[in-house]
């Protein structure tokens, strides 16, 4: 398959989605000489479920697989053992096999919901790293000073504070750099926060008298609250394993300033059609129904448009024809866990019931069963417990 060279394509590669790109100019003129790039990006299976925020890279992935180009899906089963300390201000617990082998695979079957699997080159680094020995330590460490390593931020922060760095922790940014090495990689997708690893890849190449490859980091996806990246660990999250209920619900909760970038980041809906939206809703149309268009969107990529439909008309059941009353009842509790929202309004006598309610599925948010015991809410959020309690949180 020949590669796109259509402008306006490589425009949108290079823009749509992407916070920067090094070296923009020099990833251009490969982008627009027809040549088939060599495009990575790793993940270390160090939980078993992804979400829309890890889906962000993966959707930029698969315009580029749709452009012709060759990616690389690497797994980090060796990498995840160690810990990326990117972004951490502790040391990150060190991994059994066992453990990472298990989410490994649950990582690749929620990647084909996005990516076209039979074209990818999937790779482990365990390939390379469970055969290199002390020797090969020795020359990757000496093609990089330990002042490089430690002029990171999350590093300096660290420092600053007191607290320990770890020397696998030093030896990571390394790794992550020398897989580029071994995949021969033109180009490596990843997260703002993995700037400084994916720039050592770089450092990395040119050491071992390979073409420096160029860099495209991806903004984080904000969560549900409106103010945290997406992560499991604020319970402000959209994992690709949530139901289709949970997934119209939970986008129908965003905050509307998030309407936009949500569009942009987590939809396959097209740019133009993007600054349609983008003045519709400057233009003072109800922020509910640009949800109700990017709910569908999002649901369409992972069940399909069937589902998509199905989740709207079910969603405007609910609340449009009045299933919801019109006089809730309001809670001061914004930020709070949706277990103590169920004992202060009293639709439960304990917190033990109110786990025992969400266990047997008898608590939405926003028309969407909670699953997650953990689940916060927000200003806005409607809790239902069965068919006749309503709570809104201000």
């Amino acid at each position: 398959m020949p590669t796109d060279t259509d402008s306006k394509k490589i425009e949108e590669l290079l823009t749509r989605g992407v916070e920067e790109v090094i070296d923009r100019e020099s990833l251009k003129k490969k982008l627009q000489s027809g040549k088939k790039l060599r495009i990575k990006f790793g993940v270390d299976p160090t939980s078993p479920d992804l979400h829309v925020g890890h889906a962000v890279p993966l959707r930029k992935l698969r315009q580029f697989q749709d452009a012709g180009h060759q990616v690389i899906l690497l797994i980090g089963d060796y990498t995840a053992m160690v810990g990326d300390p990117s972004g951490r201000n502790e040391t990150r617990p060190m991994l059994a096999r066992e453990d990472v082998e298990k989410n490994m695979k649950t990582y690749i079957e929620q990647a084909t919901r996005i990516l076209k699997m039979d074209d990818v080159e999937l790779r482990y680094n365990s390939e390379w790293y469970e055969d290199k020995g002390w020797n090969f330590i020795m020359s990757l460490t000496g093609k990089i000073t330990v002042a490089r390593v430690l002029d990171r931020d999350d590093f300096q922060k660290r420092l600053k504070e007191g607290s320990d760095i770890q020397m696998q922790e030093i030896l990571y940014p390394l790794m992550q750099g020398y897989d580029s090495v071994e995949l021969k990689a033109d180009v490596e997708i990843g997260g703002t926060d993995q700037k400084f690893n994916m720039l050592m890849g770089r450092k990395l190449q040119k050491k071992y008298n390979e073409p420096e490859q160029d860099v495209i980091t991806i903004p984080l996806l904000v969560g549900l609250d409106g103010e945290k990246k997406m992560s499991k660990s604020y319970g402000n999250y959209i994992a690709l394993t949530d139901s289709v209920e949970e997934m119209f619900g939970k986008i129908m909760s965003i905050p509307d300033h998030l309407i936009i970038k949500y569009f942009e980041l987590a939809t396959a809906t097209s740019m133009e059609k993007i600054e349609e939206i983008k003045h519709r809703m400057e233009n003072g149309e109800n922020p509910r129904d640009l949800k109700l268009e990017l709910a569908g969107a999002v649901v369409e990529i992972y069940y399909g448009v069937k589902a998509a439909t199905e989740a709207k008309e079910n969603f405007l059941q609910m609340f449009q024809k009045k299933e919801v009353p019109d006089d809730i009842a309001e809670l001061k509790l914004a930020g709070a866990s949706i277990i103590d929202v169920l004992v202060e309004a009293k639709f439960v006598t304990s917190k033990t019931d109110a786990r025992r309610n969400i266990e047997q599925k008898g608590v939405k948010l926003n028309g969407a069963v909670v699953s997650d015991l953990a689940q916060t809410v927000k200003s806005g959020d409607i809790i239902q417990k069965g068919k006749r309690f309503f709570i809104k949180i201000k």
